[in-house]
């Protein structure tokens, strides 16, 4: 997240700064990252993002411990939409579509409404990896906890709710503005450290720096951009969906980390602490060729417990 503080030491005059700064110029600047996907509670068709201001200046008045402004939209569910803008954003609700006739089906244009299930609230029996609300777009909030919602991976259709704390068999309890809001201003910056070079973590607060990097291996991977609009779309919900990796069996963690460790005691006590053949542990030492991918996670372990890896 970026945000440029006004030049002002009275924390008063900064959020009076801030607030008069709604127009996000270069001056004082907010962020819409990680908020922008999501709907204009205010008027769901504005192209505006003044609430997004709002939310900024709650958060940064809240820790000057100053007080704040209530939305008015805290417990509306939290509703991004949709847009069928390309095939590669049609393809995901093609299983959907199957055996409907056309005027029923999803179409290229379209524009979808979608929510965001919270953590434990999927209905009983769904899988949190393959589970994805969406309805017809819908402008009215009033309405939003009265529509029926669809499943596009098993087409069943579901009831959200923003009350208690699990989903039910036929109702899937989503994310509030609210929920997602306090989740905005509490996320962990995990490319940051706090100002003794630790890790930043949810209750971090002060200047924050970049972290050092230390590289224990290098892998090749395609990762978003190989479905990078399905991504922005929320269509994507788990990292293995869109990540490729490409293999360098010369620069993995097996050769540039077990092998060295497997050099670091001697033969004898390599057979006595893993029970393996002499000439299978000579082989993997000089890296001439691996063992079963069990004796592998054997012989890991082995040296884990010996503190020969982090």
């Amino acid at each position: 997240m970026l945000l440029k503080a006004p030049r002002a030491d009275d924390p008063h005059e900064r959020a009076r700064q801030f607030t008069t700064g709604r127009a996000n110029n270069e001056e004082d600047r907010w962020s819409e990252h990680g908020l922008g996907h999501l709907l204009n509670p205010t008027d769901p068709d504005a192209d505006d993002r003044d609430w997004i201001a709002q939310v900024w200046l709650n958060i940064i008045r809240k820790a000057l411990g100053l007080s704040t402004t209530p939305t008015g939209f805290e417990s509306l569910p939290a509703v991004g939409r949709v847009s069928i803008s390309s095939p590669p954003l049609l393809g995901p609700f093609e299983a959907m579509n199957r055996r409907k006739h056309y005027r029923n089906q999803i179409k290229p244009f379209n524009f979808l409404s979608t929510c965001h299930v919270r953590a434990f609230g999927h209905p009983h029996g769904a899988s949190p990896d393959r589970f994805h609300l969406i309805a017809p777009y819908e402008r009215d909030s009033r309405r939003w906890l009265q529509m029926r919602w669809i499943d596009r991976y098993s087409n069943k259709t579901y009831r959200i709710s923003t009350a208690g704390n699990h989903g039910t068999p036929r109702t899937a309890r989503v994310k509030t503005y609210g929920e997602i809001i306090e989740e905005y201003a509490y996320h962990p910056e995990y490319k940051c450290a706090d100002a003794h070079g630790q890790a930043a973590g949810r209750q971090t607060v002060g200047l924050l720096q970049r972290r050092h990097v230390r590289v224990d291996a290098i892998t090749a991977i395609g990762k978003e951009s190989n479905n990078l609009e399905e991504v922005d779309a929320g269509l994507v919900h788990h990292e293995r969906n869109v990540y490729t990796v490409y293999a360098d069996r010369k620069r993995d963690y097996w050769s540039t980390v077990v092998v060295p460790a497997l050099k670091r005691l001697p033969l004898k006590t390599w057979e006595r602490e893993s029970g393996k053949p002499r000439r299978i542990l000579i082989d993997a030492r000089l890296g001439r060729r691996r063992p079963h991918q069990r004796h592998q996670e054997l012989l890991v372990s082995v040296a884990r417990r010996l503190n020969l890896l982090d």
